[in-house]
């Protein structure tokens, strides 16, 4: 009967609870790069798909998912040009067509034509490599696949084959017991060359939809059949028979 009466007498304990403070309904601007379709659906209510749509969001931030076919680029190979300008006896010009595929794999077909002409310092012969054309497939990796297509850092593989044609002209044969000289000339030789390339290098956006791009190869012959009565010197697309390196440059224009 006490404790009844004792709270009885106690007196009304409300909590006064405030449901909205002064600064709780600030509605404070969306992040920087926020999407309109996200800023709408929070604004809607809509927190569930406000919700899912940021983690898409932020997944597309993160890595950049570009399309099956980013884009086309032709090529005009130049380098060699301009080495044979400066004194360089051989010379391969040509051109390609990269398709740019979720910018990582890159199929590239290349075709162009290759000549040379050899004297040496003894003037003993000249060797002549006609005009004639090669033809390369293969593929890059971009190891920048997250990043822009305008900056791209490549490897690739390629397979070349060039069916070509020589000639050795004003070959001196001296003959120093007797003191005359015979001179012979090898014409009409013909070859078929078949190598593989291992490359790695750089492609870079200069302005609007022109980039430059810069290679060096390492060569590997599979085979070149030799000529009737010499030796191929030159192989179109490939440069020296013997040698192994190669830089090429590029300049492309991409759609």
């Amino acid at each position: 009967m006490m404790s009844a009466v004792a709270t009885a007498q106690e007196p009304d304990r409300r909590r006064v609870v405030t449901p909205v403070g002064q600064n709780n309904n600030v509605v404070m601007p969306p992040a920087r790069g926020t999407s309109d379709k996200l800023v709408e659906q929070y604004l809607s209510g809509d927190t569930l798909a406000a919700e899912r749509e940021a983690r898409e969001d932020s997944i597309k931030r993160s890595y950049k998912r570009y399309p099956r076919l980013t884009d086309i680029a032709v090529h005009i190979d130049w380098l060699d040009l301009l080495l044979m300008a400066c004194g360089q006896k051989y010379c391969s010009v040509g051109a390609g067509v990269t398709l740019n595929m979720w910018n990582r794999l890159q199929p590239v077909a290349e075709l162009g034509i290759g000549r040379a002409k050899l004297t040496p310092d003894d003037g003993n012969f000249t060797y002549r490599g006609k005009v004639s054309p090669y033809f390369k497939l293969g593929a890059n990796y971009n190891f920048l696949f997250k990043s822009e297509p305008a900056y791209q850092l490549l490897v690739g593989l390629r397979f070349g084959l060039s069916p070509f044609s020589y000639e050795v002209t004003d070959v001196t044969i001296r003959d120093y017991y007797w003191r005359q000289d015979a001179e012979l000339e090898i014409t009409g030789q013909r070859s078929t060359a078949i190598w593989g390339e291992l490359l790695a290098g750089i492609k870079v956006k200069i302005a609007g939809h022109v980039s430059l791009g810069w290679m060096l190869r390492y060569h590997l012959m599979f085979s070149c059949k030799n000529g009737d009565a010499a030796r191929p010197w030159f192989v179109p697309g490939y440069g020296t028979r013997d040698g192994h390196l190669q830089a090429t440059a590029a300049v492309y224009y991409t759609f």
